[in-house]
C-alpha cells in the first residue's frame, strides 16, 4: 500500500528538456511543483568536471549517462508475426537516466522543422494528389501550424544560446542560411560556430553543383552568452568529446546549463531523484488523472496527489506509462484502432564515407553540432512526383570529434583487425571524412508500441514491446537521397568513397541515432490521436504528456528543437488558458 502524501499543485515526470522548462514556467506562474525523476542528480562541475569528462571508455563505450538496461529495457521485434526479445545493451538508440535526461549526451543540432511538416498529410495531397499516396503510409497532420509554433521555438532558442544564421528573417531572405526555413521572427541568439576543414570542403563541393549550402543550426554556443533566465554559457571549444559525453565548458546546452540552475533555487520547486513512477492515479470516472505512485530508491511505495501532471520523460517511457495507468486506448494494429502506441516512428540514417590522399582534417577536433549542410533533399524541398516515395534527408558533415577506441576508418572490404586492418586505420585517419544523411521515417499502421506480455521490469511491471521496420517508402528514399549524397562526394575528388544506404530490415545494434518519436501522438481528431495541440490528453484535461512522443511522423531533422518548443507551447497553454478554468479541455 503507497504511502499518501500532502498534495501539490503539479506533480512533473521527468526532468530532462521538457520537464524542466515546464517546470520553470508553472514555477514564475506561482504553482507548487514537485519533479521526480528516475535517475540521479547530474551537476556540471561534478559530473562532467574538465579533468574527467573526456573520457572515452567511461562516456562512450560503458555508456554512463545511459539508462541501464537492467533499470528498465524494450523488447523488439520487426513485425506482427515475430516474437519480441529484451534489448540487453543499448545500440541502436540511447535513452538518457537523470537529471537533464538525454539531453546532456546529445549532439546540440537544433533544427525547426519546416512549416509543411506540421499539416504533412494535407501539404503532400494538395500537392500530389491523394492516389499518390503510398498506402502503407499513415501520415497525419499535428493539429498545429508555423504560426503557433513559431514563437516557441524562438524561446527555445534562446533559453539554449542556439548559434545559427537566419535565412528568412521576418520574410526578408538573406544568403547564407538555410533558404528553406519558415519565416523566422529573429535571428539566432548567436553567430554560427567556425567550421573545420571537413565541412569547409563540403560546402564548396555541394556549391558547385548548385546546391545551397548552411551552418548547421547548434545549440553548442559559438560565443559568451547570456540567456533570458539569466544563465551564462561559454564557447565551444571543439574539444571532440560532446555526443555521449556531457560538457565541461557550459558550451552544450541542456537542462542542467540553462534551466536547473535557475530552477533548484526557488522555494515553490522541489524534486525527487532515484524515484521510479509506477503509474498516473486516475478517479472513478477515469477522466480525471489524481496525482502518481512513485517508488524510492529504499523500495517503499508513496502517492503522490497532485491537480495537475504532467509527464516529460523520454518517448518510450511516456508512452509505456500511459498503457500503464490506463490512459487512452491501447492502439491495435489489426483493427487500427486505439490511439496509444500508434505512429512510433525513427529516422533512417545513411552516410557516405570519403578518402583522400592528400587532406589532413584533423579529426579529433570537432562538435556535435559543428558542420555545414544542405537541405535541397530533406522533406518536401524536391520534386516526388514520380519517384515512388515521400520524405527525404537533411545531408551534413558534423564532425563530432574522432576518440581513438571508436574511430577506425577503413575502406569497405577491410579485414577488422590484423595487420591490414592497423595499416589502413594509420593510412586514412587523417584523412577519411563522412557525409550524413539523417533522414525521415514516416508512420506506418504496423509500426507500433505496445506492452510486452511475457517480460517484465524488476518491479514487475510488462516492459515496453517495439513493433518497427522500415518500409519501402523509407527504403527507397534512403537509395534515392544517399545516391545525391555519393555526387556530392565525387566532385569533392577523393581516392574513393562508398556509399552507406539504410538497406533492409531495421536493426537494432548499431547505434543510428536516439530520435525516437510518437507512440501518444497530437493531433486535431481524438481518434486518431492521443493529445491535442497544447499536449492535453484528450478527454483527461488536467494531464499533459509532452516529448517527441507527441510527433504523428519524423521529418528528416532532429528532434530537440521542436521538443523543446512542445514544451514552451504546452507551458504557455497551462499558464494561459488552464489556470483560468483548470479541468476542462482547452480549445482555444
Amino acid at each position: 500500500m503507497a504511502k499518501k502524501l500532502p498534495k501539490t499543485d503539479v506533480v512533473v515526470v521527468g526532468l530532462g528538456w521538457a520537464g524542466s522548462i515546464i517546470a520553470n514556467e508553472l514555477t514564475d506562474a506561482g504553482l507548487e511543483v514537485i519533479a521526480i525523476e528516475r535517475g540521479p542528480w547530474r551537476d556540471t562541475a561534478r559530473d562532467f568536471n574538465v579533468a574527467s569528462v573526456t573520457d572515452e571508455l567511461r562516456y562512450n563505450r560503458s555508456q554512463e549517462l545511459m539508462l541501464r538496461t537492467r533499470q528498465n529495457t524494450l523488447t523488439i521485434r520487426n513485425n506482427l508475426s515475430q516474437t519480441a526479445l529484451p534489448m540487453r545493451s543499448w545500440g541502436s538508440f540511447h535513452p538518457g537516466n537523470g537529471t537533464g535526461g538525454a539531453g546532456n549526451h546529445w549532439a546540440g543540432i537544433t533544427f525547426r522543422f519546416q512549416p509543411e511538416e506540421f499539416r504533412l498529410k494535407s501539404h503532400l495531397i494538395e500537392r500530389y494528389g491523394a492516389a499518390a499516396m503510398p498506402e502503407e503510409l499513415t501520415l497525419q497532420d499535428w493539429g498545429v501550424d508555423w504560426q503557433e509554433m513559431e514563437p516557441f521555438y524562438m524561446q527555445f532558442e534562446r533559453l539554449a544560446g542556439t548559434s545559427g544564421y537566419a535565412s528568412n528573417l521576418n520574410g526578408i531572405k538573406r544568403e547564407g542560411g538555410n533558404p528553406f526555413e519558415g519565416m523566422r521572427s529573429g535571428d539566432y541568439p548567436t553567430p554560427p560556430l567556425k567550421q573545420p576543414y571537413g565541412p569547409t570542403l563540403f560546402a564548396e563541393a555541394a556549391r558547385s553543383l548548385g546546391y545551397t549550402p548552411f551552418p548547421v543550426p547548434s545549440s553548442l554556443v559559438s560565443q559568451a552568452y547570456t540567456n533570458p533566465l539569466g544563465v551564462s554559457m561559454g564557447p565551444c571549444t571543439f574539444c571532440g568529446y560532446c555526443t555521449n559525453y556531457g560538457c565541461a565548458n557550459y558550451a552544450k546546452a541542456s537542462a542542467i546549463t540553462t534551466v536547473l540552475p535557475v530552477l533548484v533555487r526557488k522555494e515553490n520547486f522541489s524534486t525527487l531523484t532515484h524515484c521510479e513512477v509506477m503509474k498516473v492515479t486516475l478517479d472513478s470516472t477515469g477522466k480525471r488523472a489524481t496525482g502518481v505512485v512513485y517508488m524510492d530508491s529504499s523500495g517503499d511505495e508513496w502517492e503522490q496527489p497532485a491537480d495537475l501532471v504532467i509527464v516529460t520523460a523520454f518517448t518510450f517511457e511516456n508512452v509505456r506509462l500511459m498503457l500503464l495507468s490506463g490512459v487512452g486506448k491501447a492502439y491495435d494494429p489489426v483493427t487500427n484502432t486505439g490511439t496509444t502506441g500508434r505512429s512510433y516512428a525513427y529516422q533512417t540514417a545513411n552516410s557516405v564515407q570519403v578518402f583522400f590522399d592528400d587532406k589532413n582534417f584533423n579529426p579529433f577536433i570537432g562538435g556535435g553540432a559543428v558542420g555545414m549542410g544542405i537541405d535541397d533533399f530533406n522533406n518536401d524541398n524536391f520534386d516526388h512526383a514520380g519517384l515512388g516515395f515521400f520524405g527525404g534527408g537533411s545531408i551534413r558533415v558534423t564532425p563530432i570529434g574522432s576518440a581513438p577506441i571508436a574511430y577506425h576508418p577503413t575502406p569497405d572490404g577491410t579485414p577488422t583487425w590484423g595487420s591490414e586492418f592497423k595499416r589502413q586505420v594509420k593510412k586514412n585517419y587523417l584523412s577519411s571524412m563522412s557525409i550524413g544523411c539523417e533522414a525521415s521515417n514516416y508512420s506506418t499502421r504496423t509500426n507500433y508500441l505496445s506492452l510486452d506480455p511475457t517480460y517484465k521490469d524488476p518491479l514487475g511491471r510488462p516492459l515496453l514491446r517495439m513493433t518497427f521496420d522500415f518500409t519501402q517508402n523509407e527504403l527507397k528514399m534512403a537509395k534515392y537521397c544517399t545516391d545525391r549524397v555519393g555526387e556530392i562526394a565525387k566532385a569533392m575528388n577523393p581516392r574513393e568513397y562508398f556509399l552507406h544506404p539504410m538497406k533492409g530490415h531495421w536493426n537494432s545494434l548499431p547505434y543510428q541515432s536516439s530520435h525516437v518519436v510518437g507512440g501518444f501522438i497530437m493531433g486535431a481528431d481524438p481518434s486518431t490521436s492521443s493529445v491535442n495541440k497544447h499536449l492535453q490528453v484528450w478527454d483527461v484535461p488536467n494531464l499533459f504528456v509532452v516529448g517527441a512522443s507527441a510527433f504523428p511522423q519524423n521529418p528528416g531533422y532532429n528532434p530537440t528543437g521542436t521538443v523543446g518548443a512542445l514544451a514552451f507551447k504546452a507551458a504557455h497553454a497551462i499558464r494561459n488558458y488552464y489556470m483560468k478554468r483548470p479541468g476542462e479541455m482547452i480549445t482555444a
